[in-house]
C-alpha cells in the first residue's frame, strides 16, 4: 500500500524495521504507538501534498 512520504517518515521514526515487520499492515497495533496516534491526529487536516520535517525519537 502507497503511504505518504511524511507518514513514511514518521512510522520509520518510531518503529525499527524489525517491529514494522511484527507490525505488518496491522493500523491498530501502529496506532497503539502514542508517537504515531499523535502525529495521526496532527496531520488529518494538513492538505495531500504538505511536507515537513521529521525528527527521529527512537
Amino acid at each position: 500500500m502507497p503511504v505518504h512520504p511524511i507518514c513514511h517518515r514518521a512510522i520509520h521514526a518510531n518503529f525499527t524495521n524489525a517491529e514494522l515487520a511484527r507490525i505488518g499492515e496491522d493500523r491498530e497495533a501502529m496506532l497503539g504507538n502514542d508517537a504515531i496516534k499523535r502525529f495521526v491526529k496532527w496531520v488529518a487536516d494538513k492538505p495531500p501534498d504538505f511536507h515537513a520535517p521529521t525528527r527521529s525519537v527512537r
